[in-house]
């Protein structure tokens, strides 16, 4: 497991920075409570030596976040981040939590809304608040996070919408940017399109959703994706997660 990982090192984004300008690419596992059944993702991060775990979901019907996070600790010195699909889902076990602001969108529950009846329990929680513009991506069918959170994604294609969405939220003071296609996306955000958001921001870029291969994983680093994040592909392959992380590890990111 690398060292750099643990929290003693400083903070989550003072990592998720210093990797970004060393040019280490960076993958984090994204993980549903509601299918969290055993330790051997847990195991299998660990060995891939990945960066970061997500913890959450669009949508939550049974699983227990807090159970996952406290198994997952207890297994590992990755750093956990919340990845909330709403203000239910905080707990104050994890590392951090991704303070998510739907910009695509025109939700202002997703905006502003839900970050108010959540501050009072963050600022107890101690957890680490990465300020973060959520813009949801067209990516080949309606998905859970577009469904719920009632917005239409960027349409797949309509780069300079996604450039200046994510330059306004640059500009708002938010600290990373994060490009999805969503939960069980049929596609990956285009490379094209993360090469435009990236070229016109200095913050860190997250991008996932529909990433099922490592030539798809290869190519949103190398078109300027920070981090990487994986959920559904590796739940029916678990060894492509080892493959993906042994790229991340073996090259260097080349933008183009």
């Amino acid at each position: 497991m690398r060292s750099e990982n643990r929290r003693s090192k400083g903070s989550i984004y003072s990592i998720i920075l210093d990797k970004m300008r060393e040019g280490q690419k960076q993958l984090a596992v994204l993980i549903d409570p509601d299918k969290f059944e055993s330790i051997e993702i847990v195991e299998l991060a660990n060995k891939a030596a990945i960066d970061y775990f997500f913890i959450g979901g669009s949508l939550m019907s049974g699983g227990n976040i807090q159970r996952c996070i406290q198994v997952i600790k207890k297994n590992s010195d990755i750093p956990v981040i919340i990845f909330p699909g709403s203000s239910m889902q905080i707990c104050n076990t994890a590392d951090g939590i991704l303070l998510l602001s739907l910009i695509s969108g025109r939700n202002p529950d997703l905006l502003i809304g839900q970050h108010v009846l959540a501050a009072p329990y963050l600022k107890e929680s101690g957890l680490e608040l990465l300020s973060t513009g959520y813009i949801l991506v067209d990516s080949g069918r309606a998905t859970t996070a577009s469904y719920i959170s009632n917005t239409t994604p960027i349409p797949f294609d309509k780069n300079e919408i996604a450039v200046c969405t994510a330059m306004a939220g640059e500009m708002l003071g938010l600290r990373l940017i994060y490009l999805d296609g969503g939960s069980g996306a049929l596609h990956p955000v285009r490379e094209q399109m993360i090469r435009a958001v990236k070229s016109t921001i200095s913050i860190p870029l997250i991008v996932g959703g529909g990433i099922k291969s490592v030539g798809e994983a290869r190519a949103a680093w190398n078109s300027g994706a920070d981090l990487i994040v994986m959920g559904n592909a590796f739940e029916d392959c678990p060894g492509l997660l080892l493959d993906i992380a042994d790229a991340a590890h073996k090259n260097s990111i080349i933008h183009t």
